[in-house]
């Protein structure tokens, strides 16, 4: 998410809070601490203010515990979690990778509400066990309400709650593919989403209510994000079984370490004229740097004849290139983990075989979608 800010780590885990987040947080605090002097009367408000920020600390904490569930569930099965992230409508475990089996993507779906469940049965066991009567036992009800309440909604079969998570899995173990259990809880997620936008507008059409407004904003939410999710399932599904070396852009511009800066100008003005940036390579084919228009207009154009590609390129390093057998897939995730525009696919024995742009990747999504 945008605009999140950073407030430290979780067992390891980078955590962020959405500025979204301090709004709920305010009205939860404002909202139950006036609940709390309607219960108990005898409360001073400044008390009641404090236990209800208190409370509503609570049950973020509960959320984040929810998303802890999914985050050691991933850890378990060795895949990195990158954040854990709060904001308006909750919490956002941001994974790495997804499972590779539908059981493993079962289990991690589960466990948030598995660790909402079971912070239910602890706040309400607990409340029951007190003797005394008060704000604590009605505090402790509130939270065990909620957690119960976390658990039910985030149970809906469909993307992107964790019950459309666990429909997918099953689709996915059905099918064997797990593109079409994605693209099947989408459609679900999405049918929720139209379900819950109707019954927040409803009322306030028929009736100027806004009793259900809640209900409006959840359902944009679960339409918007299921939508995008079913589309990149689409694509991710067109990538399967196509490898970097498919998606080379035609005629990448690479020149020769022997080059002269002249003899690389002349080149380019003749072949490349819209590249910026060219990929070096030595006698055998390997990959040993790239050179940019920019790095040759720091050279005088008299020393152009005498001074050799080789002598102006720029390293490139190992971790912005890609094998030509990678699968397709995996390298479109590290352009846009690397917030890259291209990168440069080589053959393991580090001969070049061209440029992968995203606009490449693209074209060869076109293609495949083309009617024959």
């Amino acid at each position: 998410m945008n605009n999140t800010i950073r407030v430290g780590n979780l067992f390891g885990i980078p955590f962020y809070i959405h500025p979204s987040w301090f709004l709920v947080l305010g009205l939860v605090t404002w909202s139950y601490s006036g609940g709390l002097v309607a219960q108990f009367p005898q409360l001073s408000g400044g008390l009641a203010l404090l236990l209800g920020l208190m409370t509503a600390l609570l049950l973020f904490a509960s959320v984040v515990a929810h998303e802890l569930g999914h985050s050691f569930a991933a850890k378990a099965q060795g895949i990195d979690v990158k954040s854990i992230t709060l904001f308006i409508f909750g919490g956002l475990a941001s994974l790495e990778k997804e499972s590779k089996t539908p059981a493993g993507a079962f289990w991690v779906a589960i466990a948030g509400p598995l660790v909402s469940l079971l912070l239910f049965g602890l706040f309400t066991v607990t409340g029951f066990g007190l003797t005394t009567s008060g704000p604590l036992p009605a505090i402790l009800g509130v939270l065990g309400a909620v957690n119960l309440a976390l658990a039910l909604f985030n149970l809906i079969p469909g993307l992107p709650l964790d019950g459309g998570n666990i429909l997918k899995s099953i689709v996915w173990k059905i099918t064997g593919n797990p593109y079409k259990g994605v693209v099947f809880a989408s459609r679900v997620g999405q049918i929720f989403g139209w379900v819950a936008i109707a019954s927040g507008l409803l009322p306030l059409l028929f009736f100027g209510s806004f009793a259900n407004f809640w209900n409006l904003l959840v359902g944009f939410f679960l339409l918007q994000n299921a939508g995008n999710t079913a589309q990149f399932a689409r694509v991710q599904e067109q990538l399967t079984g196509l490898t970097a070396a498919d998606a080379v852009t035609h005629d990448s511009p690479i020149v020769s370490a022997n080059l002269t800066l002249r003899e690389f100008a002349d080149e380019r003005i003749l072949n490349w004229q819209n590249w910026r940036r060219f990929l070096v390579t030595d006698e055998t084919g390997q990959l040993v740097g790239a050179i940019s228009i920019d790095d040759i207009r720091s050279i005088s154009t008299v020393l152009w004849s005498e001074k050799q590609v080789r002598e102006v390129m720029r390293p490139i390093e190992k971790s912005t290139t890609v094998q030509s057998d990678q699968p397709l897939l995996e390298a479109v995730q590290l352009l846009e983990q690397q917030k890259l525009s291209a990168l440069p696919v080589i053959r393991d024995n580090g001969v070049l075989v061209g440029i992968l742009e995203k606009t490449s990747v693209i074209n060869l999504l076109q293609k495949k979608v083309q009617p024959a």
